[in-house]
């Protein structure tokens, strides 16, 4: 006899519409996010290579304003709705390895803009002030380098596992006894 579990205990599906809008929040947010990276690794290379002082200057303050908490926000919106689809869809949040690997991948991300990114932003930008007022005393920003080559690669895989979804389920279910 096949026991059924009650309707409470069932995982809450998300519907059609709010599925669709949900995604679309989790595809955009994190379409921000990658083009905040790229503005980053265009400010952080524009502020390394000319020799404008003042453009030198300007790209390193703005590197502030766009990669700080415009790209938190971005990361937030994009763990969020990915949340909300994997407990309210059919993969679940923790049932696949693609889906926990993307999970695992945004929250060390998030958790590196604010503890590794955050500092040498506000040290580049206090070095790219210094630079506009003719003051090179503070030494020229060398950290930002690794966050422009890997938090796109990151990102880029976590497009990629959405898209193939590769390895399988974290654990199988198992295979109903026979008696």
């Amino acid at each position: 006899m096949a026991t059924t579990a009650p309707a409470s205990a069932r995982p809450r599906r998300l519907g059609a519409r709010t599925r669709k809008a949900v995604l679309v929040t989790h595809i955009v947010s994190v379409s921000v996010w990658i083009g905040l990276d790229a503005a980053l690794g265009v400010l952080v290379f524009t502020a390394l290579l000319t020799d404008d002082t003042q453009v030198a200057a300007v790209a390193w303050q703005a590197l502030v304003l766009i990669a700080l908490w415009p790209m938190f926000t971005a990361s937030l919106a994009g763990l969020a709705s990915g949340a909300v689809l994997g407990l309210g869809g059919k993969y679940g949040l923790v049932r696949y390895w693609w889906v926990a690997v993307k999970l695992a991948i945004n929250l060390l991300m998030s958790a590196l803009i604010l503890f590794a990114l955050r500092p040498g932003l506000v040290e580049a930008a206090a070095y790219g002030r210094e630079l506009a007022t003719g003051s090179t005393a503070l030494p020229e920003p060398t950290g930002l380098l690794f966050p422009v080559f890997v938090a796109p690669t990151l990102l880029l895989i976590a497009v990629l596992l959405s898209v193939y979804k590769p390895w399988g389920r974290i654990r199988e279910r198992a295979a109903p006894s026979r008696r």
